[in-house]
């Protein structure tokens, strides 16, 4: 299984816009990334009326959609954690994780002033660096919002 690295935050903090900038500078440097999105009020993918989407309503525990170019599949599975999803990731050289703030697994945390005065949490085993725009000062790395390339160099280095 490849490292996995989760990017958490409240809501609004900028987690997702991190993530794709993220992607964008790993990218670029030759790796190959996978990344988990946590839904945990549950999510659907397909259109109504599909042919995939009957198939699912059909009763199919599993549904591929193929084409070409790319793969999707809708999977009826119980899973409450990340051990869980490993199997699809073995050709990844790292998983990015938008969530997952409970999991055992190295967190990045972004936060934004004035929308949050506190970051969500300050320590924890797992917590390996902030990203911010303002001028919170910690024993571990803190990088500015646009400091991408060297969040990736930490990235790069710790896990790669």
């Amino acid at each position: 299984m490849p490292p996995i690295i989760s990017v958490v935050g409240e809501s609004g903090a900028g987690k997702t816009t991190l993530i794709e900038k993220l992607i964008h500078e790993l990218k670029k440097r030759g790796y190959r990334i996978g990344t988990v999105k946590h839904a945990s009020h549950g999510f659907d993918i397909d259109s109504k009326g599909k042919d995939s989407w009957r198939h699912k309503e059909a009763g199919a525990d599993t549904v591929v959609i193929s084409s070409p170019q790319r793969i999707a599949m809708v999977k009826d599975e119980n899973c409450e954690s990340l051990s869980c999803l490993e199997k699809y990731f073995q050709d990844m050289d790292l998983v990015i994780t938008e969530g997952y703030k409970k999991e055992n697994k190295p967190k990045i945390l972004i936060f934004r002033t004035p929308k949050h005065k506190e970051p969500l949490f300050r320590e924890g085993k797992n917590l390996i660096a902030f990203v911010t725009n303002s001028e919170f000062i910690h024993e571990l790395p803190v990088f500015g919002l646009d400091e991408i390339e060297r969040l990736a160099d930490l990235i790069e280095e710790k896990y790669l």
